[in-house]
């Protein structure tokens, strides 16, 4: 029984540590400025059609 424990817990680490890299890759991209967002969707749309 002692390893169900073990295992919730792990199971709780792996949800906090994957509720850490989506905040801060959603702060990271709050960041841009629109200017730059607009240059970076230039650049994919003229990498796309070449």
């Amino acid at each position: 029984m002692r390893w169900w424990k073990v295992l919730g817990l792990a199971a709780f680490v792996g949800v906090a540590a994957t509720g850490a890299v989506i905040v801060r890759a959603e702060r990271r991209r709050r960041a841009y400025t629109p200017e730059e967002i607009r240059a970076r969707l230039q650049e994919r749309l003229d990498a796309a059609g070449s």
